[in-house]
């Protein structure tokens, strides 16, 4: 003899699981919560992207010091801008006229001119570096730079930061408006 099964009675009560009204509550606190969040995360990005490129050129500034110093050469640095915000720094040997990038980030160098690196800066990481009209020119064993130089990496949102490029090639960051994390300019 085989058992047999009975079927349960169903329960009297709530049901179980969620009602349209709970997942319309739940979507509108998430829209809340994602409403107030939005603009930090906007001002993040914009603020990261300036700390890139302004990190970028820092680095382009100390590799041509540094090249310059260890290998008793003359460096350069150029920044090329082109339209739409792209600009181009190349840190290369030769005269000032040796080396040109074009929009796309390739560099050229014809006669004298031997390329030692280039960074492109693209408008879409949200900054922009203005152009030097000449280039830097780093002293062969010393290391100093003339002209000294003031750069500036502008973000899409206004906001700006300076690098001041000393005699001796060393870079101090400022912003007018405290962006970035940067101090504010005296």
């Amino acid at each position: 003899m085989t058992p047999t099964r009975t079927a349960s009675p169903r329960r009297q009560g709530h049901a179980h699981g969620l009602t349209l009204i709970d997942l319309m509550c739940a979507l509108a606190v998430t829209v809340v919560l994602l409403g107030s969040a939005l603009p930090s995360w906007v001002a993040y990005m914009h603020s990261q992207g300036l700390r890139a490129v302004t990190e970028t050129m820092e680095t382009d500034v100390q590799y041509a010091r540094t090249v310059a110093m260890t290998t008793d050469r003359t460096v350069r640095l150029a920044i090329q801008g082109h339209t739409g915000g792209t600009s181009c720094t190349m840190v290369h040997l030769g005269s000032a006229s040796a080396c040109t990038c074009q929009a796309d980030g390739t560099a050229r160098c014809t006669g004298d001119g031997e390329l030692l690196r280039v960074s492109l800066q693209k408008p879409s990481r949200g900054a922009t570096l203005t152009t030097v009209g000449k280039s830097l020119v780093f002293d062969a064993g010393k290391g100093t730079v003339s002209p000294a130089a003031t750069l500036t990496v502008t973000g899409s949102n206004g906001r700006s930061v300076r690098q001041i490029i000393n005699i001796l090639g060393r870079v101090r960051h400022c912003s007018p408006d405290g962006a970035a994390g940067f101090a504010r300019c005296a």
